[in-house]
């Protein structure tokens, strides 16, 4: 598997959990965006794991769904084998 997949298969867990989070709260995608410095479509991408999430995107839903930043990170990911 080329090193790539393996990012995207990174950016869409991340979103998975992105996702989950909105949910939790009970949040709709503008909601969340009035919410925080973002627009909706952009977290939609992020949820469907289209693009790469930057650091202050990452601060950014971290305090529109108040959790900490950590918390999106919360899923298992398997490093591939060398």
């Amino acid at each position: 598997m080329a090193k790539n997949s393996h990012k995207v298969t990174l950016q869409i867990s991340l979103g998975k959990k992105l996702k989950e989070l909105r949910n939790e709260k009970k949040l709709s995608l503008r909601q969340l965006a009035q919410r925080c410095d973002l627009d909706y479509s952009d977290i939609s991408k992020y949820e469907k794991g289209e693009v790469n999430i930057q650091l202050s995107t990452v601060y950014e839903l971290a305090r529109g769904l108040n959790v900490q930043p950590k918390d999106l990170f919360n899923f298992e990911f398997k490093f591939p084998e060398e």
